[in-house]
């Protein structure tokens, strides 16, 4: 901000200085302070900003579903409990299961063959 003023600020260095110095002191503090409340300022307003469109996705808003920012979400279901002895089994026909077939029509009404 300001360099000019004094770096240490403890109370025998501030009883040396004369009353116009203090006087200085006391003014480039406060101009110090203002642009220190003005950046504030706009750091919450851009906080403030951010939230808002953070929050926001194609649930609440006519955005698409392109521009959502991938979240989890809050009411995402539970994980299914693990079995305590069965793995969890592979897709298709299980070892060990004897299958069955389906006993075809042995008698042919018609064929079609190609046509030239």
């Amino acid at each position: 901000m300001n360099q000019n003023l004094p770096q240490d600020l403890d109370r025998e260095s501030l009883n040396q200085l004369s009353k116009s110095e203090l006087v200085e002191i006391i003014i480039e503090q406060s101009k110090v302070i203002r642009e220190l409340q003005k950046i504030i300022l706009e750091l919450q307003q851009e906080i403030e900003r951010l939230k808002v469109s953070r929050d926001l996705d194609s649930f609440n808003s006519s955005k698409p579903p392109s521009g959502d920012i991938h979240k989890k979400r809050e009411n995402k279901k539970a994980p299914p409990q693990e079995e305590s002895d069965h793995p969890k089994r592979k897709p298709g026909g299980q070892l060990g299961h004897q299958g069955k077939t389906r006993k075809g029509n042995v008698r042919i009404d018609r064929y079609q063959g190609k046509r030239i």
